[in-house]
């Protein structure tokens, strides 16, 4: 599966531990990344100071499902279910 353009989902509802340019401390689930445009492109794609956690995220169906919508829900379980938001 290949990315939605200007989806954004993953930038916005899983948590990232890792330092984020912009965001030395990560991100909280639910917070839109610094690195994201107002069109929900990652400004980072392809440069080495992207976080090896966002680029080893794959679109899968499971976890991005078939709309921006689907896919912000399914990302906000997964976090939920993991135990690390509370």
């Amino acid at each position: 599966m290949n990315c939605r353009a200007g989806c954004g989902a993953c930038c916005i509802a899983p948590s990232i531990s890792s330092p984020i340019p912009g965001m030395p401390h990560g991100k909280a689930a639910g917070v839109r990344c610094v690195q994201l445009s107002d069109d929900n492109h990652c400004g980072l794609f392809g440069k080495p100071e992207r976080p090896a956690v966002c680029s080893a995220f794959l679109a899968e169906a499971d976890v991005c499902g078939s709309t921006r919508e689907e896919a912000i829900r399914l990302l906000d379980w997964l976090e939920r279910s993991t135990g690390l938001v509370r």
